[in-house]
């Protein structure tokens, strides 16, 4: 397969959507522009740190768990083009939520490396959603 030139550089230079990898301990390997706007971290602020720079506190043990087995075993129960769905935090502490597919970073010999995912700001249509669900629960309570 031939990559069109500049196609890598114009997808991981994307200001729409955020490109985040880390390695095999979890740390933050790259941060594109996309994340720079969705989560307000740097470059310099995000590379290097845990992930948990944008994981809710609640959520942390959970993610862990399944990053290290998946680390160690090298499956994933996602990956396979699923669409994974979560709250996220961002510089300022504000709680949005993200959409987001990921992928396996792997050494020649196929052990993992680390993850790249390709990650979304849903947070509006988050909320309109929940909106308009409110909205025909009250409807149907009101007949």
């Amino acid at each position: 397969m031939t990559v069109p030139p500049g196609l890598i550089d114009a997808l991981l230079t994307c200001a729409s959507d955020a490109v985040i990898a880390t390695d095999h301990a979890g740390n933050i390997t790259f941060w594109n522009p996309g994340a720079i706007r969705i989560f307000g971290f740097t470059v310099d602020e995000a590379v290097g740190r845990s992930l948990d720079l944008i994981i809710p506190v609640h959520l942390r043990d959970r993610h862990w768990v399944g990053y290290r087995r998946v680390m160690q075993t090298g499956e994933s129960h996602y990956g396979h083009g699923d669409l994974l769905s979560v709250p996220a935090l961002t510089k300022s502490g504000q709680r949005i939520s993200v959409e987001f597919t990921i992928a396996m970073l792997k050494d020649a010999q196929g052990r993992p490396t680390g993850t790249v995912a390709i990650v979304r700001d849903v947070t509006r249509r988050f909320e309109e959603t929940r909106a308009l669900k409110r909205q025909l629960a009250e409807a149907a309570r009101s007949k």
